[in-house]
Formats: structure tokens, C-alpha cells, sequence
């Protein structure tokens, strides 16, 4: 449950952060063109520029990122570079950032927070990598942020649990900011689980997390509120509650209210188109915002062939002219061709095409061939359309 701050309740407040994860910045996308995979790309890191300036807008204590900021722990230039300027331009020297490595770009040697990497040169002095495991950071007049890296791909370490308990008269507001799996997910033991009550047990009143890509409260009901802020713009399709960052607000009581807040800009949709009508309505839809996987199931005749490539083009542009669609991935598995009453097209053509159309139609008919014969057809008809608009 996300509980938005009740408007009498802002003179309580007495710490806000924004928590954010996921961003895999440098994540590719081979399975799209050219074009529409270096959009993805790049909106990876467009997004992050939106969180800065989210920050700035509601004026929060710090800036918590709880992992996986990178794809991988070695990323090209163009990326970590591109952080650092988003960070100078839109951060406040008043407003502390912590970058903490996951498990997609955890803190080894060479690897990208590594203190000899050139990024760590890049970044202002406000902004501090989570480079060691007892890494603590106060943040405004009552906070303080403890934190613990992930050292490799996978483990089966608590960093949770590793976070230092409360001591005695300590009444600070204590955010715990790690990077694993919770005890609902699959496989959790093998990817730095993290404890049902973790944040119970070690005295914290929050505790930040990134992980899996979905906005979540793990359990909803928790006394300590644990948090997946999800990833800011999802990576694939599937991916569920994914475009947003949470936003915290403390109470002079330590008491955690969080807000989930949009920032993505991606929209990821598979549409099962099984008609001709379905795929004229795609026309209707503002879809330029949207990552579109259109799985075609129907069979049409030449005619309606020849709507849908025309159809196809409009969406996803050409040389000449823009796609209506953000990014496109196009299944025709289970478009099909049918070729019945296709001699009509043939009628009044030379006989050496009627001919030919004749033959493909009884390999068609024989079956062996059917699939390349009904592409010859095809193939035919547009000929024989070329040369009926040529007379």
C-alpha cells in the first residue's frame, strides 16, 4: 500500500528522500532495429535526468539509488559520463546522492564504482559511491543512511541483516539502503536475500531496496516499511508497475510515509492483432510513446496482405517519414496468406502469367511446397497489379 502525506501531516515532516534503483543505464536492446534500440538506450538515461529534476521539485533531504544503476560493471564512457553531467546539471550540493553497485554492476576490482575508475574523478563531491560495508552517511539534521555493496553477481549474504542494529538512546531516523531479493521471490536464497524482518531487527525505519523492476512494498502490511521503488522505464515486456521512484517522508516520530511517484516515460505493450479492423484501430491510438510488440494472428487474402504491409510501414516509418510508433517489434508467425479465388486476379493477363499462376496454385494444393507457393503467388499478384496499373 502506498500512503500518500496527509496535508495536516507536513509540518510534521522531518526527513524526505527520494529512492530510486534499476536504472541499467547502457542496457541494449538487440532484439529491435537499429534506431528504435538506441532510443531505448537512451531513454534510460533521460529518466534518470527526470529524478534529478523530481528532487530538486520536492526539495528532498538525499537521493538514495539502491543498485543496478549500470547494465554491467563496465560500461562504455558515453554512460558514465552522461550520469556524471546529469548529476552536475541537476544536483544540489545541498542534497547528498548515494550510489549504491548491485548485483548487474557490483563493487569489484576494475569494475565502474571501483575508487580508480574514472568516474569516480566525474562525480561531484556530494555524491557518495557505497565503496565500503560499513558505510554510513548522516543526511539533513536527524537521518542517517546505512548502506552495504553488493561484491558480486550473486551470493547468499544478507546485506540487510549485515547493517549495523540500532544502539541504545540512538533516536536518529535510520535508512537502510541494499540491493537483493526478498523472501517472496523465487530463487530469493541465491540472489542476497533479504530477511521478511530485517528491517525489524536492525532498528531501522526504512529500508531502502532494488532488486526486481516492479513497485512493491514487501510485505504491504510491514511494521518497517521495505521498499522496490521499481525501475524508472521498464527493460522488457512483461515487466509490470515499472515507472516510478518513491518518495519518503519521515515524521518527527521516525514514522515512514511513502509515496509512489511517476517518472517513466515508456509505455511496454504486446497487442495481439487477429483482424484487420484491430489493426486499423493501432492508427487511432497515440502509440509515441510506446515500446510495441505486435503479434499478428490472421489470415487475410492478397488484397488484405497488401493493407496490412501498408499498415506496417505507417507505423513504424519509413526513409521518408516518421513511425507512429515508439519502438516496434513486429511477429507475423501467424499471419497467413490464403490464396483462394486468387485466379481472378490473373484473369485478362498474358497466359504465360495465368499459366504460371496455375501451376504454383497445384503445388500449393500438393502440399509439400505450399508455403514457398504461396509466396510465389503472392509475389505473382503484385507483379500482375504492376502491370494492370501499368495499362
Amino acid at each position: 500500500m502506498v500512503t500518500p502525506i496527509p496535508e495536516h501531516a507536513e509540518n510534521d515532516v522531518a526527513l524526505t528522500i527520494l529512492h530510486t534503483a534499476d536504472w541499467h543505464l547502457g542496457r541494449r536492446f538487440p532484439s529491435f532495429d537499429a534506431d528504435d534500440a538506441t532510443r531505448l538506450s537512451r531513454a534510460r538515461l533521460e529518466v534518470v535526468e527526470r529524478i534529478f529534476a523530481l528532487a530538486e521539485q520536492r526539495q528532498v533531504d538525499a537521493v538514495l539509488c539502491a543498485g543496478d544503476l549500470f547494465d554491467d560493471i563496465s560500461p562504455d564512457r558515453d554512460w558514465f559520463q552522461g550520469l556524471a553531467d546529469v548529476i552536475r546539471k541537476r544536483g544540489n550540493p545541498e542534497r547528498p546522492v548515494v550510489l549504491l553497485p548491485g548485483n548487474h554492476d557490483p563493487l569489484v576490482g576494475g569494475s565502474v564504482w571501483s575508487p580508480e575508475h574514472e568516474l569516480r574523478r566525474l562525480l561531484p563531491e556530494f555524491v557518495h559511491v557505497v565503496d565500503r560495508d560499513d558505510f554510513e552517511l548522516p543526511i539533513g539534521e536527524c537521518g542517517v543512511v546505512l548502506a552495504r555493496p553488493c561484491r558480486s553477481k550473486a551470493g547468499q549474504g544478507d546485506n540487510a541483516l549485515a547493517l549495523p542494529s540500532r544502539e541504545p538512546g540512538d533516536d536518529r531516523i535510520r535508512i537502510g539502503l541494499v540491493h537483493g531479493s526478498t523472501f517472496d521471490i523465487p530463487g530469493w536464497q541465491q540472489s542476497f536475500p533479504i530477511a521478511a524482518d530485517a528491517a525489524v531487527r536492525r532498528g531501522l525505519d526504512y529500508l531502502a531496496i532494488g532488486d526486481t523492476h516492479a513497485f512493491r512494498i514487501v510485505p504491504p502490511d510491514a511494521e518497517v516499511p521495505t521498499v522496490y521503488p521499481s525501475a524508472p522505464e521498464a527493460t522488457s515486456f512483461g515487466e509490470t508497475d515499472t515507472g516510478y521512484v518513491a518518495l519518503v517522508f519521515f515524521s518527527r516520530s521516525r514514522r515512514a510515509l511513502v509515496q509512489r511517484e511517476p517518472v517513466g516515460a515508456w509505455a511496454w505493450e504486446r497487442v495481439r492483432v487477429d483482424s484487420l479492423e484491430a489493426l486499423r484501430a493501432l492508427l487511432e491510438r497515440d502509440l509515441s510513446r510506446v515500446v510495441l510488440r505486435l503479434e499478428l494472428e490472421m489470415m487475410v487474402d492478397p488484397e488484405g496482405l497488401d493493407e496490412v504491409e501498408r499498415t506496417l510501414v505507417e507505423l513504424r516509418g519509413s526513409d521518408v517519414k516518421h513511425g507512429r510508433v515508439g519502438a516496434l517489434q513486429i511477429d507475423r508467425e501467424g499471419l497467413q496468406l490464403t490464396t483462394e479465388g486468387i485466379d481472378a486476379y490473373f484473369e485478362g493477363l498474358p497466359e504465360v502469367l495465368q499459366r504460371t499462376a496455375k501451376r504454383l496454385q497445384e503445388i500449393e494444393a500438393a502440399g509439400e511446397r505450399a508455403a514457398e507457393a504461396r509466396r510465389a503467388l503472392y509475389h505473382l499478384y503484385r507483379l500482375s497489379r504492376g502491370a494492370n496499373e501499368a495499362t
